[in-house]
């Protein structure tokens, strides 16, 4: 790094600013991961900052570039969630991309963990004079978690899954009767923000029998453009033909599954990068004694009335 090069907090809130824009896009870049990037001037100033949209659509680091058109000259550094692609999919590589740009830095958060394709991104960049560095600590540790569906899906050709449970502070997952939750708006808003994130949610035959649960996102906003899929364990076959001609009414794409292997095989082949496990306790408990879970999130109603909900997270990210 240079003296005209962008100083280290400049970096690091670029780089904050690339993880916020591609986060806002997990669960609508399937079967590619989000990718967010941001365009600095030399001094450090952000000329842009833009995330990468859906399969198809301009990777980040192309339509950061783009936007910086009637600023090229300013263009100096270039900071990136993800080690720009150097293959020709259905766009054009993104190192060929930066190499036709004035752009003298890239900071790369993560690795291309892609094993089908060619990589080398930042080695193709390297190679061209470019300064490349890798983000240290914590953001890079976030870059990480970004792409760790990505990782799952394309190292094990599953989704990642999450397993989201429910407890009312006596420890059931059984609402009251009558009742469909008890948890509190927050949770719910969290609820919706995991199902949000994902592009399928799991659930089984007995909450579809008891519930008749809706599944959609409707507590956050979605910027999701294809179909949500719904993936049903229904070893009986009890699920009526009616709940999955409603749940394609809904925008839902809802399959049939006998057993998990299965399921979470027919999403990974799908493209599917997560998927959320929304279930009662007999699915719940058949996931973990798997130990086919990536992420597990418990919600527990306060005891007290009017205590905010206990929420505990524990996380498996698979190495980059």
């Amino acid at each position: 790094m240079t003296a005209l090069s962008p100083p280290p907090p400049a970096i690091a809130r670029a780089f904050r600013l690339a993880l916020d824009a591609a986060a806002a896009l997990a669960g609508a870049t399937a079967p590619n991961p989000p990718v967010g990037c941001a365009v600095l001037a030399a001094d450090g100033s952000v000329l842009a900052v833009e995330a990468h949209e859906g399969a198809g659509l301009p990777h980040a680091e192309a339509a950061a570039l783009a936007a910086c058109r009637d600023r090229w000259e300013a263009v100096h550094t270039l900071v990136v969630t993800l080690e720009p692609c150097n293959h020709h999919g259905r766009t054009g590589p993104c190192s060929e991309a930066i190499l036709a740009s004035p752009a003298r830095a890239v900071w790369i958060g993560a690795r291309d963990p892609n094993p089908a394709v060619a990589g080398g991104g930042a080695d193709r960049l390297s190679a061209a004079g470019l300064d490349v560095t890798r983000v240290a600590g914590p953001l890079a540790d976030e870059a990480a978690r970004l792409i760790a569906p990505f990782v799952m899906r394309a190292l094990h050709g599953r989704p990642w899954v999450t397993l989201k449970q429910a407890f009312t502070a006596g420890g059931s997952m059984v609402p009251p009767p009558g009742e469909k939750t008890f948890t509190s708006q927050a949770s719910l808003d969290l609820a919706h923000a995991l199902r949000r994130r994902a592009d399928a949610v799991i659930t089984g035959s007995g909450t579809i029998l008891a519930d008749a649960p809706l599944l959609t996102v409707r507590r956050v906003a979605d910027p999701r453009r294809a179909p949500r899929r719904l993936a049903i364990l229904d070893r009986r076959g009890r699920v009526p033909g009616s709940y999955l001609a409603a749940a394609r009414e809904r925008g839902l794409d809802p399959s049939v599954h006998a057993d998990i292997p299965s399921l979470l095989a027919d999403l990974g082949d799908g493209g599917a990068l997560e998927a959320l496990v929304e279930a009662g306790p007999t699915l719940s408990a058949a996931f973990l004694a798997a130990g086919l879970w990536d992420e597990r999130v418990i919600i527990t109603k306060a005891a007290r009335a009017g205590d905010p909900d206990i929420v505990e997270t524990a996380l498996r990210v698979p190495a980059p």
